[in-house]
């Protein structure tokens, strides 16, 4: 499984309205992918002259793929997110090989995106993802997305049905208010209630029939399970994909060890869909998940001897790996080196209709990057996260994606030594950040719209350009730290120096004991000091 979504190895977590501190729906995503570029999506809502065809590109490659009957109206999008403050986010399963049709034109990030431009609520988006394949063919392999609006957030899989039949078979869950949920590359959805739970299970006609004229299922209706009849289960899919899900439940539920067979060997009692947490989350508890190493848990990646010397919690491509003949793993955290973007999407109802969504968005890896605020009715992306500024293979010192990874490839080195500095930063801003927001959300209610749509623009853009300029500068400062090796000594907020103006004595950090007994084992006898009798 893991190998299959090596390109979009991607992470959605959850929380309903009635699970969060302020009411609001949470939805967080993590677009993971060793090749994209980390930016914020624009387009512009208008109306469209009739007979006009919109053209669908796919999202992965850029590749055309075709063209479609454009609707008379289309809604603003800022990246994942509309003015509506309807969000969509995703991540790929794969499934059974022989359903992916090539012969569609609706990919997975297209149908994200052309949902958002016509869709006002998750209920409406649902319909029009589902009429949109059925349509024209859905063109990409295994999906699960979170769709999500101020009042109320589901999970939806889908997959195509190989070119056989135009189309795709799907399911879709109502997440309960009080609950949280979440997906990461392994489908989740198993048995559900074929009577519709009273309009909060929506499924297509066909998604037990299909499965049985295929050979996937045999058993009565009431025992299907979708994740079991089109994904595939192998030795690394629980615990790379469902392992982030249980993470992130285990964090906010007592009880979630009952899980772990499932999640480490596959077997055992399969882990639901969703959990009432034992307390209510925020907007930054979804930032801080988002940033997650399977710190405290039997897959702790700062426990491992992978982990080296300096407790770094994230191990480079490929995922596993061989020795003397046997497969291992590497674990596979929610927080990664090679996300190019993430968010969290916050929701709610009780908010000015121009703060109804709040994207908090953040450029490469979430554990070391700030989550900016852009407002679901900002009439321009700062320069920033904007796209064009810069790309995978062109650097740009005032990008937020390049600047990111600035700080945080440093710290990948000497992750124990570096990260309380960088958390130092970050913290800061995300406190700034959320303090602006509070008064935002109480000044706007006093401005007409477009002076709070302007008021809001202006907020996104300074933010942005107060971050990448701190964290420009926080990569300076760690570059000159931790020059060689060595950690420079600081007194009262500089570096210090002799009295001559010279640079005082650097620390030696050296390594961890296991480190050095670790050499000490392997080495013997070779790398011992030698010891000579004292001269008298």
């Amino acid at each position: 499984m893991l190998g299959i979504s090596v390109g979009w190895a991607c992470t959605s977590l959850i929380a309903g309205k009635g699970a969060t501190k302020d009411g609001s729906v949470l939805v967080s995503y993590a677009a993971d992918s060793h090749t994209l570029y980390g930016e914020l999506y624009h387009h512009e809502g208008k109306e469209h002259a009739k007979g006009e065809m919109r053209e669908i590109s796919e999202w992965d490659t850029g590749r055309h793929l075709g063209y479609i009957p454009q609707v008379e109206r289309t809604y603003t999008t800022i990246g994942n997110m509309n003015e509506h403050g309807l969000t969509i986010a995703e991540s790929t399963w794969g499934g059974r090989a022989e359903l992916e049709d090539t012969t569609g034109i609706m990919d997975y990030g297209s149908l994200i995106y052309v949902t958002l431009e016509r869709a006002k609520t998750a209920r409406e988006a649902i319909k029009i993802m589902t009429d949109l394949v059925n349509d024209y063919g859905y063109h990409s392999s295994g999906e699960s997305f979170s769709i999500a609006d101020p009042e109320e957030a589901w999970v939806m899989e889908l997959i195509g049905k190989g070119g056989k039949e135009k189309g795709a078979v799907w399911v879709a869950r109502r997440v309960p208010d009080d609950c949280i949920s979440g997906h990461a590359n392994f489908p989740r959805i198993h048995k559900f209630p074929l009577d519709g739970d009273g309009g909060n299970t929506l499924y297509s006609p066909d998604v037990i029939s299909f499965a049985r004229k295929m050979g996937y299922f045999d058993g009565k209706d009431e025992d299907f399970s979708f994740s079991s009849a089109y994904g595939e289960l192998d030795g690394t899919a629980t615990r790379g994909c469902d392992g982030r899900v249980w993470s992130y439940f285990n964090r906010f539920k007592k009880g979630m060890d009952k899980y772990l067979p499932w999640i480490l060997e596959s077997e055992g009692e399969v882990m639901p869909l969703w959990v009432k947490p034992d307390s209510l989350l925020s907007v930054s508890d979804l930032q801080w998940m988002m940033r997650d190493h399977f710190e405290g848990t039997p897959m702790d990646m700062t426990k491992d001897i992978g982990a080296g010397p300096f407790h770094v919690p994230y191990r480079w491509r490929p995922m596993t790996f061989e020795v003397d003949g046997q497969e291992y793993l590497n674990e596979r955290a929610i927080a990664t080196q090679q996300t190019g973007f993430s968010f969290v999407s916050q929701m709610n109802e009780k908010h000015p209709d121009v703060m109804k969504g709040i994207l908090w968005f953040g450029a490469d890896d979430a554990n070391t990057c700030v989550y900016v605020p852009m407002y679901c009715s900002i009439t321009e992306i700062p320069h920033e996260f904007a796209v064009g500024n810069g790309d995978i293979l062109t650097l740009s010192w005032d990008a937020a994606f390049w600047v990111n990874n600035y700080v945080a490839n440093q710290a990948y080195n000497r992750y124990s030594q570096m990260i309380p500095d960088i958390r130092r930063v970050q913290v800061a801003e995300e406190d700034t950040l959320r303090n602006e927001v509070d008064i935002l959300l109480t000044e706007v209610l006093s401005l007409d719209p477009d002076a709070a749509r302007s008021l809001l623009t202006d907020h996104s853009k300074l933010a942005s350009r107060r971050y990448v300029k701190h964290y420009k500068d926080l990569g300076d400062y760690l570059l000159v730290k931790y020059l060689d090796g060595n950690i420079k000594r600081e007194k009262d907020g500089k570096f210090e120096r002799t009295p001559e103006g010279m640079c005082v004595s650097p620390v030696f950090g050296g390594y961890d004991d296991r480190y050095y007994r670790s050499i000490a084992e392997e080495t013997g006898d070779h790398l011992k000091v030698k010891q000579f009798p004292k001269q008298q």
